[in-house]
Parts: structure tokens; sequence; C-alpha cells
């Protein structure tokens, strides 16, 4: 089955690619976990992906240390700056819930925040920094301390049930996160193609063949979440 065979791939650290649906985007994620991010993987994700490069904070979490939705942000905001509210992201042709983008971040200790090497360490060390076994208030103080915004790595937030009501790369991913076992925070970048359009699915498969890399389609994680979700019903995600 192509979803045990990339969720084997997630829990050894390789990147896998997922597809979400002919009706929605129809394009391809590289996705690996975060906790497992290296510049090497990075480098791979930037030059043969090509698209934007995000990390996903869990809904939960999320909220619990404070870390908004930037369209919430931005709403708040327009009474100070009235154009972010004639802004809001009301018509997103292929999602009829608000954007998934949290705030942009890098590590206190990069330079410019930009460099594979640079993104790689904001990676990895928000996920190790989020999933301390800590209160979410000591957690925050730890981002705080460790991160500054606006940065270079890009930010998701997950939705609240993930999957049940939003079906985007950020759910998809988070799902496949919590099904491999590891920290539920994937890090996704888009495949694009060389003719100013996302590459197709056909290319996307055709990479991965190619390069031994899981591919795995949104349909095939819903079927594979119901049954996780029916054999977890403790998992409230």
């Amino acid at each position: 089955m192509s979803v045990e065979k990339a969720l084997e791939a997630v829990r050894n650290g390789r990147i896998i690619l997922i597809y979400d649906f002919d009706d929605r985007e129809g394009e391809s994620d590289m996705t690996v976990a975060s906790q497992f991010v290296t510049h090497e993987k990075i480098r791979t994700m930037r030059k043969d992906a090509g698209g934007l490069l995000c990390t996903i904070a869990p809904y939960g979490l999320a909220r619990a240390v404070g870390l908004p939705f930037l369209s919430d942000v931005f709403w708040n905001a327009r009474g100070a700056y009235p154009v972010l509210g004639l802004m809001a992201p009301t018509d997103i042709p292929y999602d009829n819930t608000k954007s998934s983008f949290g705030i942009t971040i890098n590590h206190r200790d990069t330079y410019t925040g930009i460099p594979d090497c640079d993104r790689a360490l904001t990676i990895t060390e928000f996920d190790r920094v989020m999933f301390q076994d800590k209160p979410p208030d000591e957690i925050a103080e730890d981002l705080g301390r460790e991160f500054r915004a606006p940065g270079h790595v890009h930010l998701l937030n997950s939705s609240e049930h993930i999957l049940s009501d939003r079906h985007g790369h950020t759910e998809l991913a988070s799902a496949m996160m919590y099904m491999a076992g590891v920290h539920p925070s994937a890090t996704i970048c888009e495949m694009m193609g060389d003719d100013g359009r996302s590459a197709g699915k056909r290319a996307c498969m055709k990479y991965a063949e190619d390069r031994d890399v899981p591919f795995v389609t949104g349909n095939e994680i819903l079927e594979a979440w119901a049954d996780f979700k029916r054999e977890c019903p403790e998992l409230d995600v």
C-alpha cells in the first residue's frame, strides 16, 4: 500500500510527495518530518521542488503557545492599517476556509536566515522547542528567546480538526505525521514545473518513480486517516 510505504519513509526521515486532489490545487508537495530536516533536504526541496518552503504547527499547540494565523493578525490590525481588512482572503479559489499561513520566523542564531543551513536550523529548533514536555507558557517563553519574527521560514497552522473541513496539504501532511508516529510537524514545498506553472501530477509521479520517492494522494490519505481515527478515538486532532 502506497500510504504504508510513505509512512515508513517518514519515520526514516525521508522526503515523500503528497498530491492533494484533482479538483483542489492539483499540486504535489515535497514533504518531510520537521524533526528530520537537514540542509541537504532543504537544498533538495529548493532545487527539485522550488515552491514556497513552509513548516507546520499543529492547531492545538499553536493556539496554546499563542502562534496566530496570519489572517487574524492582519484582520486585527485593520484599524491601524485599513488596507489589510480590504485584502482579507475571502475568495481563495480552491478553498472555502481561511488561509493556513501563520507568522514567519528565523532562529536567533541565524544570520540572514535564508541559506539552507539557516533554514534547516530554524526548522529543527522550532520542532525541538514546540514539542518539549513543558507547559505552553514555558514553550512560548522559549520561542521568544530563541526566535525572531518576521523571518524566512513560513509557518502554517493546521486546522482544528484536520481533514474534517479543510483538505489542504497542511492537513494531509499533518495526518501523515500523526500516522507515522513522529512529531506532528511537517516541512513542505510545492513542486514547480519549467513552464511557469505547478508541476503536473504525471511529472511528479515520474520524478518519484525515478528516485524511489513514495508518492501518495489525498484520497489515499483520507482513507488511511479515517481508519487511523477509528483505531485511535482518543486522539483529539
